[in-house]
Order: C-alpha cells, then sequence, then structure tokens
C-alpha cells in the first residue's frame, strides 16, 4: 500500500504542502475528474488525479483546511483512501502497562489505530494515507522512549540477532548485579524475619555497603528510572514505577540513615539491590522462556532451503533461492527440500508434506502434481516448474498467518489489559496507605517503610499481560505445525464455544473431485451428442462439476464447438448458444424455472446414487441428465462422529438435489440438511442459527469453495478446508491445510485446550497479587521475598504456557 507523500514545505509558505493520496474505487476518467472537482471546490485545495497511478496529487494550505477534510472529502464523493498497514518491532518495553501506553499514544495520531502485544514486542499499526505515514507512527513511538523497527521476512533474521545480543547484554549486567549484591545478601541470616537485631546490618561496613549499593541502583536499574520517566511522562504507570519507586525508598532511606550516623536504625541497601537483581533476573527467564513461546515459528521459518538446483543454459547451477523467478525450472533430488512452490513437468516420488498439513505418510506425485517449499522429496528425481517464490509461497503464507494470528488480542485478553491498565495506580495508592496506617497508627517509620515498599514489589501486571498471548503464541505455533492456520486469536478463543457446525458438501465432506458417473440421454438425443453439447457450454465455467463434465467430453474423443451469449447464475447453472440453439445446463430446478418438462424419473433414479444432477434443455425442449458422483472422503464419517462426541450440533447444507443430499448426509450420520440452498441462501441460513443463538453459543461453518465464502463470513468461526479457493481462504477464521474435517475437530481441541491455560494463567497472575499485597501491607513479606515472587509470577506464567507444546491432534 502505498504511503502518503509530505513534501518539505516552502520556505516562503510554511503552511503549504503536497499530499500523495492512494483513491481506490475509480474506474473512468469520469471518476477522476469528479474527484478532482470535489477537492478544488474546497477552500485551500489544489488537486489532480491520475486513474492509472490511482492517486490524487493535493496541494493544500494547512492554515485553512488539514488532510482530513480531504481523506473525508473523498469518501464522501464515493471513492476509498485504502488504509496502509504496518508491522514494527518494539523494544523496551517492560510490562503490558507500556504496551498499553503505546497503543494510546499512537492512537492519538490522526488517522492511526494500533494494537500491541506485549509477549510478541510487535505493534500492527493501520492508518491512512495523508493523515499519517511511517515515518510519523515510528518517531511516535521513540517520544514514547521505545526503540522500533520495521519487520518482514528480510527483517526477520536482523531482529534475532539483535535480540539475542541484547539477551547476552542483559546476561552481563544481571551478573555484575548478583556480584555487588551476593556480599550483601551474605549478611541476610534474618532475611525472612525483616526487622531484628540493628546490628544485623552492621556485618560489612555501612560505607561499603553504599559503595556496592550505588552502582546497582542508579547503573544497573537506571532501565527502571529510565522506563518510568517515559511511562510518567506519557501518564500512566508501569512496573519501572513501582520498582523504581520502592528501591528508591530503601536505597535513600539508608543513605540518609548512614550519612547521619545513626546505627540504631536499619539500613536497607540489601533490600534494594536484592529486588533488582532478582527482577533483572526474572526478566532473563521470562526472556529465555518468552523465546520458546515463538519455537514453532522459527522451526517454520528454519525449513526453507538457502539454495535451489536450477536449470540455466541447459546446465544445473546453484543459486540462492531468493534469486528464483516463476517459470524457472528446478531439480529436487531424493532427501532434498523443495525450495518453492511448483508443479512437476517429469519424473516420479512420494514427497513428505507433514510440516503443511500435519499427516506423517508421503503424498505420491507425478506430472502436474503440485509441490510446495519446504516439503522434503523421498526416492525419485523430481524436475519441476516454479509457479510461487519468496512470499508467495505457501510456506510464506503460514509464517504471515501465524505472526498475524500470534500478533492479535484475543477478548479475553483485552478484558485483562482493562485490569492492568488501573492496576499500578491502585497499588501506588495501597503503599501509600499502607505507609501511612503503620506510621501514623502504629508510630513506626521503619516497619512502615519496608512494608510499603513490599506492597510496590509484589505487584506487577507482567504476569497479567502475558497470560494470554505467550498461550495464543504457543496454540498458534502448534496449530501450524498441525496443519492449522489460525488467522486471529479471537477465532482461537471462539473455537471452543462451537455449539453448531454446518458444512458445505462438496469438497468438504466430499473429495471435491467429482467425476461423470452415468448419462442418461433424452428421446431422440445420443448419450455422445448430449456430453458434447453439456461440455459446450460448461468448459467456460471453473465449477468442479463442470470440469468433470468437460474432462468426460473429452476422455471420449468429443469436439467441443465454441459457445456464445454465455451467462453464470450463481448456484444454479449456465446458459449459452451452441450451434444455433439455445442451451440451458445445471440443475433440474433451474431448467424447471424456464418451463422445461424435466424427466423425473431420470432424475430420482440418479439423484438416489448420490449424484449431483446436470440437466440439460436446448430450446426449451428437455435433452437429457448427466450424473456426477464426487466420492466421499474416507474419514468425514468418522470426523462427523468425532464432532458430534464433543456435544457440536452438525448439518449441512448443499445445493445439490434433495435426494443426492439425503443420500450424503445418510453416509456420514449428519440428521439435518438442507438442499438446493444457493450461496447467499447458505449465508442466510448461518445467520439465522448465529442469531437464533444470540452468542450465547457458537455457530461455525466449514466450507472450500468461491460459493462458501458469504457463509463463512456470516458465522462466529468459520473454516476453510484445504488450500483450494483464496477467497475462502481469505473468508475464513482458521484454515485447514490438509483436506480433512477432522482439522475442525482438532482445532476445537487445540481451543479448548488454549483457553484452559489462559484461564490457569490468569489464576496465577491474579493469585499473586490476592495474596501477597495484603501480606505485604500487613507486614507479613519481606520486600525480597515480594521482588522474588514478582519475577517468578511472570515465569510461572510463561512456562505454564510452554506445556501446551504437548498438544497433539487427536486423530
Amino acid at each position: 500500500m502505498a504511503d502518503a507523500v509530505l513534501d518539505q514545505r516552502r520556505p516562503e509558505d510554511s503552511a503549504l504542502h503536497v499530499v500523495d493520496l492512494p483513491v481506490a474505487g475509480m474506474t473512468c476518467a469520469a471518476c477522476a475528474t469528479r474527484i478532482e472537482k470535489v477537492l478544488n471546490r474546497m477552500d485551500g485545495v489544489s488537486a489532480s488525479v491520475n486513474l492509472a497511478a490511482e492517486k490524487a496529487h493535493v496541494r493544500l494550505d494547512g492554515a485553512r483546511i488539514g488532510a482530513g477534510e480531504v481523506v473525508a472529502a473523498i469518501r464522501k464523493a464515493g471513492f476509498e483512501v485504502p488504509d496502509a498497514s504496518l508491522e514494527l518491532e518494539i523494544s523496551g518495553m517492560t510490562c503490558v502497562a507500556c504496551a498499553q501506553r503505546l497503543e494510546k499514544v499512537l492512537g492519538r495520531l490522526p488517522g492511526v489505530s494500533a494494537a500491541v502485544n506485549f509477549a510478541t514486542e510487535r505493534a500492527t499499526v493501520r492508518y491512512t494515507p495523508g493523515l499519517s505515514n511511517a515515518d510519523a507512527i515510528k518517531a511516535a513511538v521513540v517520544r514514547a522512549g521505545f526503540e522500533v523497527a520495521e519487520t518482514g521476512p528480510a527483517q526477520r533474521e536482523q531482529i534475532r540477532a539483535r535480540q539475542q545480543a541484547q539477551w547476552r547484554h542483559e546476561r552481563i549486567r544481571f551478573w555484575i548485579a548478583a556480584a555487588l549484591t551476593l556480599p550483601l545478601a551474605a549478611q541476610m541470616p534474618a532475611m525472612f524475619g525483616w526487622v531484628g537485631e540493628a546490628g544485623i546490618h552492621d556485618v560489612i561496613p555501612r560505607g561499603f555497603q553504599l559503595l556496592l549499593a550505588t552502582p546497582v541502583q542508579f547503573w544497573i536499574g537506571a532501565r527502571f528510572y529510565h522506563g518510568a520517566w517515559s511511562a510518567l511522562r506519557g501518564r500512566s504507570a508501569n512496573m519501572d514505577v513501582l520498582v523504581a519507586l520502592g528501591t528508591t525508598m530503601a536505597y535513600f532511606y539508608s543513605l540518609v540513615v548512614t550519612a547521619l550516623g545513626r546505627h540504631d536504625l536499619h539500613v536497607y541497601f540489601e533490600a534494594s539491590t536484592m529486588i533488582i537483581t532478582l527482577v533483572l533476573l526474572g526478566k532473563l527467564l521470562e526472556a529465555r522462556a518468552k523465546a520458546r513461546t515463538t519455537a514453532a515459528l522459527d522451526a517454520l521459518v528454519r525449513l526453507q532451503p538457502r539454495m535451489a538446483r536450477v536449470e540455466r543454459g541447459g546446465m544445473i547451477v546453484e543459486v540462492p533461492v531468493e534469486r528464483l523467478q516463476p517459470g524457472d525450472t528446478f531439480l529436487v533430488r531424493p532427501g532434498d527440500a523443495v525450495p518453492v512452490d511448483g508443479v512437476v513437468e517429469s519424473g516420479a516420488s512420494a514427497v513428505n508434506e507433514s510440516m503443511l498439513t500435519g499427516e506423517s505418510l508421503p503424498i505420491d506425485k507425478a506430472g502436474g502434481d503440485k509441490v510446495y517449499a519446504a516439503t522434503v522429496n523421498g526416492e525419485g528425481v523430481l524436475r519441476c516448474r516454479a509457479t510461487g517464490v519468496g512470499g508467495s509461497t505457501l510456506l510464506a503464507g503460514i509464517i504471515r498467518l501465524v505472526e498475524q494470528a500470534q500478533g492479535s488480542k484475543a477478548p479475553v485478553q483485552r478484558r485483562a489489559d482493562q485490569v492492568s491498565a488501573i492496576f499500578v495506580p491502585v497499588v501506588v495508592t495501597l503503599a501509600v496507605v499502607t505507609f501511612a496506617g503503620w506510621w501514623l497508627v502504629a508510630g513506626d517509620f521503619q516497619q512502615a517503610l519496608v512494608n510499603a515498599v513490599a506492597v510496590l514489589v509484589i505487584a506487577c501486571p507482567c504476569a497479567l499481560g502475558l497470560a494470554t498471548p505467550t498461550a495464543i503464541m504457543v496454540a498458534t505455533g502448534q496449530g501450524a505445525r498441525a496443519g492449522m492456520l489460525v488467522k486471529n486469536a479471537a477465532a482461537l478463543e471462539l473455537a471452543e464455544q462451537i455449539a453448531v457446525l454446518a458444512l458445505d458438501k462438496t469438497g468438504t465432506l466430499t473429495e471435491g473431485r467429482p467425476a461423470v458417473t452415468e448419462i442418461r440421454p433424452g428421446a431422440g438425443v445420443s448419450r455422445s451428442e448430449l456430453l458434447r453439447l453439456a461440455a459446450a457450454v460448461e468448459q467456460a465455467s471453473a465449477h468442479p462439476v463442470a470440469l468433470a463434465v468437460v474432462e468426460a467430453a473429452r476422455a471420449e474423443g468429443c469436439v467441443l464447438p465454441p459457445a456464445s451469449e454465455l451467462q453464470a447464475v450463481s448456484g444454479k447453472g449456465m446458459e449459452g448458444v451452441v450451434e444455433g440453439r439455445k442451451l440451458r445446463v445445471g440443475s433440474p430446478d433451474f431448467l424447471a424455472e424456464a418451463g422445461v418438462a424435466v424427466a423425473e424419473a431420470d432424475i430420482a433414479a440418479l439423484a438416489a446414487g448420490a449424484n449431483t444432477l446436470v440437466a440439460i434443455a436446448g430450446d426449451g425442449h428437455w435433452l437429457g441428465v448427466i450424473g456426477v458422483a464426487d466420492p466421499l472422503r474416507g474419514d468425514s464419517a468418522d470426523a462427523v462422529r468425532r464432532l458430534r462426541a464433543k456435544g457440536v450440533h452438525v448439518l449441512m447444507l448443499t445445493g445439490d438435489h434433495p435426494a443426492t443430499a439425503a443420500a450424503i448426509a445418510g453416509r456420514v450420520g449428519i440428521d439435518e440438511w438442507q438442499a438446493g440452498v444457493l450461496p447467499a441462501g447458505k449465508a442466510e441460513a448461518v445467520s439465522s442459527l448465529v442469531a437464533e443463538r444470540n452468542g450465547k453459543a457458537r455457530v461455525g461453518m466449514a466450507g472450500d469453495g468461491i460459493n462458501d465464502a458469504p457463509a463463512l463470513a456470516a458465522a462466529d468461526v468459520s473454516f476453510a478446508i484445504g488450500v483450494g479457493a483464496d477467497v475462502a481462504v481469505e473468508a475464513a477464521d482458521i484454515t485447514l491445510v490438509r483436506n480433512s474435517l477432522h482439522g475442525v475437530a482438532d482445532a476445537i481441541d487445540l481451543s479448548r485446550a488454549t483457553l484452559s491455560k489462559i484461564r490457569q494463567n490468569l489464576f496465577f497472575a491474579f493469585i499473586y497479587n490476592v495474596l501477597g499485597i495484603p501480606l505485604a501491607a500487613a507486614g507479613m513479606l519481606n520486600p525480597v521475598v515480594a521482588g522474588a515472587a514478582m519475577a517468578m509470577s511472570s515465569v510461572s506464567v510463561v512456562t505454564n504456557s510452554l506445556l501446551l507444546r504437548r498438544w497433539k491432534p487427536g486423530r
């Protein structure tokens, strides 16, 4: 998507600038002219519109009008200024409050909306060109106190290397902090009984304690001050505020006591240093565990081979994969990974596609079959033609979908974010109340200080912010390994609530490879003539049934005449003129609508055998009917039984004849079905099911074709079976790479396992604070123990999410 390009303002007129806006929806020069007229009527605007480039070049006087008004005018004229999207890698976030603050910062930019994921350290930004641009967005991130870099395939390795370098740097700082803290910690035999004899803290001279604590507080702990300042400057509070406030209170109290020489009072240098050191340890463990949550995605990325053996000038040469172009011929030797997507031109072998489909058995490949990047060749040699390279491979699409899902937010996470948004201010208030209570009521300033510090450091929103996204990250990775591509986290959350599942028939319950089984010509029409005329009209259609008729005609040696005046009637059939005759080809009802007297006996006989019926009429007279059968998938009946065992009511929606629908439904064990349903009717049926349940239970829809897209979009959760029609995959929430209905049951299983882990994580996150804060306020929790508990709360949540890596498909 093209960004708006903002020119530098002219010195003689600082308010005048230029904006290039992308415009969608123009169909002719008249559209461009209309937009120009609309814009040029606006005060302070001079515009020219380029139809070929689909851009509006606008000069505007910023003192009199803004770019937002120009965008609004274009949209009011009936055209669209498409939003652009930006994926950013964010460094420097310390807790979920940072992510929320950054969302607010970006949301304040004109025309910008953003979702920031603390667990993945990524921001997905959508913006309206002309109102904002990528540079302005990245500048806002930097002003908020974070580091930013654009993401993408080319940057992925750089980002990973930078993260590894940063982790090593933080590890060195932790060990320095640990070395400085260890002598202070060694004098704490009464750590769990914080208040003891005054001399217990004077094993090491206080001057030396100050010398050890100062670099930990202000050098190692500088990151907390920086993060706290950035948060407060942005009118919010985060974990850094809590840690900086608590440790600073302990440090400066100890500094004053030391400076005054009050040996009758305790000093708490060891508390401030140990809290910082333990929090750093927790962050290191958290970072290492978070890295493991993306292990499945990293494994997919590593599957792509680096080199390919390509035919160039009659020779086989090795070239980097990124240099391959569509149409290049490449060879795959036994045991090699396929470098890019392609079609087999010669050779035969079996290819292991488990990394895409989760199916462990190799798939036989021969001339004309498709092969996919990163799948592993068996014993034979394959000579292939490249069809998908770079970002166009199936593997690249899977990686994009997994990244998109991992960066999205589930509804349950948004509720947790609402809690964490007010969490830090509430904790600071509780700490103030604790301090005031102990000092004013109990008259003990030292105990008041210690307890207030304990309240501050036990409470951290990190675990709450990690509870949902880490589970989503692991689950989507495991789903990808099993051949399930989850488009967004909301779909993964809602899948467990599916109570009704509507299924398409062709390509979902059946193989999607229909073939002609029987031909019944009418009176005075030969078998070959009927097939020839039907195929002449159907050769203009891409429907699987039409392709089966054309293939049968060619197999019998029929020469297909040209057809004119072709017209497709969605879900019903085709019309056209062949050799001067007006033909109507499609369902029996389609012919009956035109007043054709159909042969009911032939229709009933073919439909009883679970055939899809292709009826043909010429000039309003019945010519015959062709039976096309699409064999059931071998595991469809078992998958339906498995879904019903999970409490899911399964129904079938099909455009086929009622007798055909009844036969298929009976074979797979479906009790409820609707036949003769057009694409719009499928969407209406699904919408009606959704309305009936009113959000109390969810409705799923599974299909594979273009005709299924409206129904998929209408469902609460939608499944695209296989990698067939792109529009079906685009409309679906979950794409099942393997052509099996078992994938729907697997997705429901994965959803239930994921939501179970999320609930456990939220319990762990809350229990630390529900138990810890009252104990700290009551003076029953040592600040050092509180710091350790706070650090480990995040680690425990991430570790619990990692247990999802044990999940396997149920079949």
